[in-house]
């Protein structure tokens, strides 16, 4: 793989045709670096299904983050948003926040704020979705795997009990099949061991953590001037779950969460990573996002 990538755009000019005009991407860096992308607020609603109430939280609003690892070898995304690209209006920056209605194949219904694509803030940091190697999610869930269908062309990376969910006949609740299902016929790989090093040198590392969901896993990136850094997933939604020790009441398998989040704690003190709990509002507000991003 080059160190500079280049994407062709074709222009017509009066006169003479095509001219072929180059588009620069963004150079492999010599380390790792973690871009945070905003993929929009989710509204709490019911807060008694994550054994909180509202009076013991600090806000009930969820923030939708989505990553990018860019590495000197290639590129991981991380998770892919709660609404699809295609379905968000007026995509720009500046567009005035729009409320976004999902209804999940239960019937259920959660709404997200967002006002841009996926795809236009991965532009801004100089990336497309052609430009990477491979595709992670934490989990299955709808919130994690709106633009999945954006890296159909990437190598999906993938705990098998997850993939057979996700395609069963009857997937489990919370799942929105549309928004993966270009991924059915992707290049993949099956995730079989604990952790799962991306590219060899033990800088990105997928760890399961199973509970939520069968096959959750959270994301490691070792950074050279952040400092290692775990992104949880759904292992905690708030940070009020993990400081009154509450579990959702819909985790798949509460024993197993507990187990993940206890063994959690033993690599964080081990590593000494930090802790981005993906949908902490708060916390979320203070990254800096893309293009700007951690090294």
């Amino acid at each position: 793989m080059g160190t500079v990538k280049g994407l062709l755009a074709i222009a017509l000019t009066a006169g003479t045709g095509f001219t072929i005009v180059a588009q620069p991407r963004a150079p492999l860096p010599k380390s790792p670096r973690l871009y945070v992308f905003d993929c929009g607020r989710l509204e709490g609603g019911d807060v008694s299904r994550f054994r909180l109430t509202r009076a013991e939280m600090a806000t009930t609003d969820m923030s939708v983050a989505c990553y990018l690892v860019a590495h000197p070898k290639g590129t991981l995304m991380w998770d892919a948003g709660a609404v699809p690209d295609s379905d968000i209006e007026g995509a720009k920056a500046g567009a005035e926040p729009k409320r976004y209605r999902i209804v999940l194949p239960n019937n259920a219904e959660r709404f997200v704020t967002t006002t841009r694509t996926l795809k236009s803030q991965l532009a801004a940091a100089g990336y497309a979705a052609a430009d990477i190697t491979y595709l992670a999610l934490s989990h299955y869930h709808y919130d994690h795997t709106a633009n999945a269908n954006l890296f159909a062309a990437s190598t999906w990376l993938v705990r098998p009990v997850e993939l057979d969910a996700m395609f069963a006949a009857k997937p489990p609740d919370l799942l929105q099949p549309s928004t993966y299902s270009a991924l059915r016929t992707s290049t993949r790989i099956a995730i079989t061991t604990g952790d799962y090093d991306v590219f060899g040198d033990g800088t990105v590392v997928l760890k399961s953590s199973p509970g939520h969901s069968p096959g959750h896993q959270v994301l490691f990136v070792k950074l050279a001037k952040t400092g290692p850094v775990v992104v949880s997933g759904d292992l905690y939604h708030y940070p009020e779950e993990r400081t009154l020790n509450r579990i959702p009441t819909f985790d798949a398998d509460e024993k197993q969460t507990a187990a993940s989040r206890a063994a959690l704690d033993v690599f964080l003190k081990q590593t000494g990573a930090q802790l981005w709990i993906q949908h902490d509002f708060t916390a979320n507000a203070k990254l800096k996002k893309a293009p700007g991003y951690y090294e």
